[in-house]
């Protein structure tokens, strides 16, 4: 049966990726380094889930068909490292089976939440001709929706689609896109190095799959103003609770 494509966020960061990361660089770049780093940016990545917006789209969708409880214990068993993104992915998805429907009626009654400080930094961003990107393993719709609010282009969205039959009945996801599979995120910012030549772009969000992005991104900030990720906070170089901390070190030049 043919099909049609709507999209909706969800989340990544709770997947921790298996072992086949590029290697780390010999010597670990500085706070001062990063922070250097930030401030002549060519470009900006963000992650969307718990850090533009303040929401996790898949969770919400779970709970709004039903099993919220039993979405949230597939998470926590996939947490111990041994099933791939896509995998786990595959399995929320297939026990939600959210029909189009539902996927319309919950973004029209809870639309998404931006984080505080979030537009201000884009609109700073954005004044020293920095290009921001938005890089998630939520939907299309929803990021897009998004990036509408902080005029980012939806050309620099980057993220998955769900898919329905034409009776709006649950079909997959688009497997084809570089967010549906584990390290999606590192292999956007070697297609944006590659294509637009930027010789320095930042990754920013909460997740593990944020913070193994970089590399090939140049630095990473991790950020908790929405949930704390223990991995991430013991281990990002650079960790902010909130966006003015952003915003101040760009007035820094």
């Amino acid at each position: 049966m043919a099909q049609e494509t709507l999209h909706y966020s969800y989340s990544e960061k709770d997947f921790i990726l298996s072992p086949h990361s590029k290697k780390a660089p010999k010597r670990m770049a500085s706070l001062m380094e990063l922070k250097e780093i930030f401030r002549s940016a060519d470009a900006v990545c963000f992650d969307v889930d718990s850090t533009v917006i303040r929401e996790e789209g898949i969770d919400e969708l779970a709970k709004f068909c039903g099993v919220g409880d039993a979405v949230a214990e597939m998470t926590r068993r996939a947490m111990g490292g041994t099933v791939t993104f896509k995998a786990a992915l595959t399995a929320r998805l297939g026990l939600i089976r959210p029909s189009y429907e539902q996927v319309q009626k919950l973004i029209s009654d809870n639309p998404p939440q931006l984080t505080p400080g979030i537009r201000e930094l884009v609109s700073r961003l954005h004044q020293r001709g920095v290009q921001v990107f938005l890089v998630s393993g939520g939907f299309q719709s929803i990021v897009e929706h998004v990036a509408l609010q902080l005029n980012i282009p939806t050309a620099n969205v980057f993220a998955n689609r769900l898919k329905f039959y034409f009776n709006g009945e649950y079909a997959g996801f688009d497997e084809t896109q570089p967010t549906a599979e584990s390290g999606g995120k590192g292999k956007v910012i070697t297609h944006l190095k590659e294509q637009f030549h930027f010789k320095k772009v930042v990754m920013i969000g909460d997740g593990a799959t944020d913070m193994e992005a970089c590399p090939p991104g140049d630095c990473f900030i991790g950020f908790g103003g929405n949930v704390v990720r223990k991995q991430v906070k013991e281990k990002a170089k650079w960790y902010i609770t909130h966006f003015d901390e952003l915003l101040k070190e760009l007035e820094e030049r």
